[in-house]
Formats: C-alpha cells, structure tokens, sequence
C-alpha cells in the first residue's frame, strides 16, 4: 500500500513536522509533552541550528533542532535513526554550546539558563542490565551527587527509545502517548484517527501528508528516504552478520567443548581400564602361585566371579 504521509524517521520529515515556522505549534506541544507543569513553553523561538566554535580551528555541531523558550531556556532536539558510538556523548558535548553562548561580558554572576537535550531514537542502548531499565521508552538524566540527590537542575538530558514504545492506540493515556504512537506509526496511516482529531495534530497531518508537498520538498523527501533506507539496511545487515557470527562463534566453542570433554572422559575411562587390566593381570598371576580367591579379592579388588572367569 503506498504510504500518504511522510516517514517521521527521515531528517526531511523530522524537520517538516517539528523544525518549520509553521509547525511551531506541533513542537511546543510535543515539548511540553515531556515537560513538568511547571515549565510549559508557552513561546518558541528557533535559533541558528549551525554553532560553531571559538576559532575556526574548533571543531563546529549541527543540531536537528535549535530552539528558544520564553524565559531564554535552550532546547535541542536531535533525531537519531541508527545507534552510533558514543551517541550520549555526542549530546553531552552538544550540550556545551548554548551553555557556553551564554556567557557575558563584563561582570557576570553566571546564572546560567536551563539546557534540555531530547534525542528521538530508533535504537535502545545495550547496556542497561536490568529491568525497567531495559524496556522503559523515556530516559530522563540530570547531574547527581553519590547520594542520588539532584545537583544541577538547569541541564536535561530526555532521551526516548522508539522501539521500546509498543502501545496500541486503546492503550494511549497521556498526551506523550499519543506523539509517541504518531511518531512511529504515522508513515503506516491511511486515514486520520480519531483520537488526533484536535486542532495540533491535524495541523501535524496536514503538514506530512505526501500529496500536498511542492516538486522541491518531494525531491528532497525522496532523498533523505533513500538515505534512511541505506542506512537502515546497513544497519540491519551489520546486526544479522553480529548474529551470525556470535551464532557462529558459539557453535564453534560449543564444539570445542565437547570434544574437550570427551577427550577427558575418554582419557579417564582410559585410565579405569587400564588399572582394571593391571589388576587382572596381578590375579592371574596370584592363581598361578595357588593363592585362594579371598586373598586374591583382598590384593587386586576384584570380584570373585571377575577372578573365576580369568
């Protein structure tokens, strides 16, 4: 079936749902989404995307996402399709630069506005040992003393596991729910259901539907989907080939194995027949210088009927 609206996953579609002018109300609501009570976004500014360094020596980021709420406090919100090293990394030192564009000149008492960093991911990291940990969809980190008390409030780090969310619409209840169930379902709909029938999410189908996008906007569509593909095959086949190894891997070490501990067993029952041949060897030589059963069962711990049939 051919797909009537656009793929949420590409850099495209991402930034025509969330990162226009026009899709400022989608944005907003999707923030204030992950957002406490407390601090709501009621405006939203975008900033240059592009934050170069110091020098031109220095190295430069390029955010998905740059943005600005009313009280100044930043907001990055970066789209990840395939899991990178060092990705929780890349967002920390993100991070740093509108922290660091805050700085005045002058005197300065250094009260420095809040910093959010909200990573959408394709992927769920690997190295989370245990439960809830491993299935939760959204990953919320501030920095912490050894006694677990917040330190520092002013930087957020959110990220959110796609492949983690797994509910179906009758089982929506929050208003993340529900961005979270459109982000990842919305290349599948056909039609509008009924429960994004208010004003923000309409706006947001209109906005990705296929068939009202300009010649421009299609041909860059139908790149960034091309790119989104080859990688997401690349991936895919770098995880099947990891599995076939591993697969692999571990047939050979079972092999391995098992001819290691049959080799064991079979030195050992070796070694068992061989005492046994020993001691029948002594018992023939004990029949022959006359000496009787008893003494003969007592020399070489053999049976009576073992020493009979010699």
């Amino acid at each position: 079936m051919k797909a009537k609206y656009l793929n949420p996953f590409t850099d495209f579609g991402f930034k025509k749902i969330f990162g226009e002018e026009a899709s400022k109300p989608q944005l907003i609501d999707f923030l204030n989404s992950l957002l406490p009570e407390r601090d709501q976004i009621v405006e939203l500014t975008f900033k240059n995307n592009e934050q170069l360094g110091f020098t031109p020596y220095d190295r430069k980021a390029i955010y998905d996402i740059y943005c600005e709420n009313q009280n100044g406090e930043k907001f990055i919100v970066e789209l990840q399709k395939a899991k990178q090293n060092y990705f929780r990394e890349r967002t920390i030192y993100y991070s740093t630069f509108p922290i660091r564009e805050q700085a005045e000149k002058g005197i300065w008492n250094y009260n420095l506005k809040a910093v959010y960093c909200i990573g959408v991911l394709d992927f769920t990291f690997d190295d989370y040992e245990s439960e809830p940990e491993k299935s939760e969809v959204v990953h919320t980190i501030n920095l912490k003393n050894q006694h677990g008390k917040v330190f520092y409030d002013k930087l957020t780090y959110i990220y959110l596991e796609m492949p983690n969310f797994k509910k179906e619409e009758h089982e929506l209840s929050t208003r993340l729910d529900k961005w979270l169930y459109f982000i990842k379902n919305l290349e599948d709909f056909q039609n509008i259901p009924e429960l994004f029938k208010d004003e923000v999410f309409t706006h947001a189908f209109q906005v990705a539907e296929l068939a009202k996008m300009d010649r421009e906007d299609w041909e860059r569509y139908e790149y960034s989907l091309k790119v989104f593909r080859d990688n997401k095959a690349t991936y895919d086949y770098a995880v099947e080939t990891a599995h076939e190894e591993g697969l692999l891997k571990g047939m050979q070490e079972g092999l391995k194995e098992g001819l290691k501990e049959g080799m064991e067993k079979g030195i050992q029952e070796g070694i068992l027949e061989g005492k046994k041949e020993e001691q029948r060897h002594i018992a023939r030589q004990a029949k022959i210088m006359g000496l009787g059963i008893e003494n003969i069962k007592m020399l070489t711990g053999l049976s009576e009927e073992e020493i009979n049939n010699l």
